[in-house]
């Protein structure tokens, strides 16, 4: 590979996932959209949380997999918070950290985004709401910088307290 290959790599998978981030500040019109212009042909988002607090956060703790079931995370996610992320909620594009060679396992591409974000969050039922710190892993990058794979770590006792019972 050309001294540039790698480098060229990196930027395409910082660039793509910088993009796809600050389009969540203000999302397009449907989950649709998102999934059709950032992810590849199979992909999966998982947000990692406790297995009890999946009955009042139903968009936690496992993976959905397939356009369908990604629009129904948005919608389960919807349907629970409020979302909102500042301008600074994510950092510039140098704070995007990128290996491009790293492999996850039951993902088919090269490659792993990480970056950390923070915005708030509210509780649609109970109106509670809290500032929070959150991860974001991307991966699985087919050759154009779309994403098979994104995964995020936030506070789930946060939001399980929040929703209330």
């Amino acid at each position: 590979m050309s001294p540039s290959g790698p480098q060229t790599r990196e930027t395409t998978l910082r660039h793509v996932t910088h993009s796809f981030c600050n389009a969540l500040l203000s999302p397009p019109p449907s989950p649709s959209d998102l999934l059709a212009q950032f992810f590849t042909s199979t992909p999966t988002i998982h947000e990692h949380g406790p297995s009890f607090a999946t009955p009042r956060l139903p968009f936690l703790g496992h993976a959905f997999t397939g356009f369908e079931a990604c629009e129904s995370y948005f919608a389960l996610l919807d349907n629970t918070l409020s979302m909102e992320l500042p301008a600074d909620a994510f950092p510039g594009p140098e704070g995007f950290v990128v290996d491009v060679d790293a492999v996850v396992a039951g993902v088919q591409g090269k490659g792993v985004v990480n970056v950390v974000g923070k915005g708030r969050f509210e509780s649609k039922k109970s109106g509670e709401g809290w500032d929070e710190v959150f991860g974001y892993r991307f991966s699985g990058f087919d050759d154009e910088g779309r994403f098979e794979r994104w995964e995020i770590w936030a506070d789930p006792l946060s939001a399980w307290v929040a929703v209330g019972e």
